[in-house]
């Protein structure tokens, strides 16, 4: 089984490197404070975001590998993989770890915003690159927050400050990302994020199970494009083929929930596919592993 950190609440990843918790639903660690520490890979159940001055080489996010250069934030959503397997060595960074439980944004006015924030999707094909200045203003917000953690109990009122300040933090990172998807097809970026919210879509609504694995021609019927029209969308965004992304969604799903317990069986019928032998081929596809060597790994 391959070495999974599961961060099912914020301060599983602070209770990871020794640090104290501060919150029961917010985690917020600087890194040059922690010393030496371990790398994970980590499955998510929490929101994140990792700031740091440079990113370790081959560090994983969903479907991609990222290489960073300089500042920059790495955002990750519940449900989500990413980081690099230990292997014992020790690292050291410069940044802050922020991390909260989705709780606290239930029911408020954010909550809906927090879905609507492309940066926390796999198809982001970029972390969030700061300038200097960025750099500056979101760590002091982020140390200010902190502060908040450390001089108050946890209270409805705290929690309020805590909502501001991160919603702040968010818009920051928000400008960052419309910042660098100007620079790109905007036609080709709103159709990929359609394209992703209606696969996240078909499994929320569990359409999987009447209509097995979302297909190409289902996801342009939806869309209202031809299937050759989605197929060229998708290549001149991505540089693959349509089938081959809703592949990687899936698997990317997939190895959630091997990860979450489930076994290869059953995680082949929770995906929608009629026949195991059928999940394991795609897998091994996308992945060069079989779902069982997945785990083994």
């Amino acid at each position: 089984m391959k070495k999974v950190l599961r961060i099912t609440n914020p301060n599983d990843y602070a209770a990871y490197v020794n640090a104290p918790p501060l919150h029961p639903l917010v985690c917020i660690l600087r890194y040059e404070e922690l010393g030496l520490f371990r790398r994970s890979l980590n499955l998510y159940s929490v929101y994140g975001l990792f700031i740091q001055d440079e990113f370790v080489k081959g560090i994983s996010y969903g479907m991609k590998t990222y290489e960073t250069h300089g500042p920059s934030i790495i955002a990750v959503a519940p449900g989500q993989i990413g980081g690099v397997e230990d292997n014992g060595e020790l690292i050291s960074r410069k940044g802050w770890v922020l991390l909260w439980s989705p709780e606290l944004t239930q029911g408020t006015v954010w909550e809906k915003k927090m879905e609507e924030y492309g940066f926390f999707s796999y198809f982001s094909s970029n972390s969030l690159e700061m300038t200097p200045a960025e750099w500056d203003r979101i760590s002091l917000l982020i140390g200010q927050m902190r502060n908040e953690l450390q001089d108050h109990d946890d209270s409805p009122a705290l929690r309020g400050v805590l909502q501001g300040y991160l919603h702040v933090i968010l818009e920051y990172c928000n400008r960052i990302y419309l910042r660098q998807t100007s620079f790109g097809d905007k036609d080709s970026s709103d159709m990929l994020k359609r394209f992703n919210q209606l696969l996240l879509d078909y499994y929320a609504e569990n359409k999987q199970s009447g209509l097995g694995v979302p297909s190409v021609q289902y996801c342009a019927s939806e869309l209202a494009y031809s299937p050759r029209y989605l197929g060229d969308m998708i290549h001149k965004a991505t540089g693959g083929t349509a089938i081959g992304y809703i592949h990687s969604f899936v698997v990317e799903r997939g190895k959630s929930l091997l990860m979450h317990g489930h076994n290869v069986s059953e995680t082949a019928h929770l995906l929608g596919f009629g026949y195991t032998h059928h999940f394991n081929r795609i897998f091994k596809k996308v992945t060069g592993l079989t779902p069982s060597e997945f785990l083994a790994k």
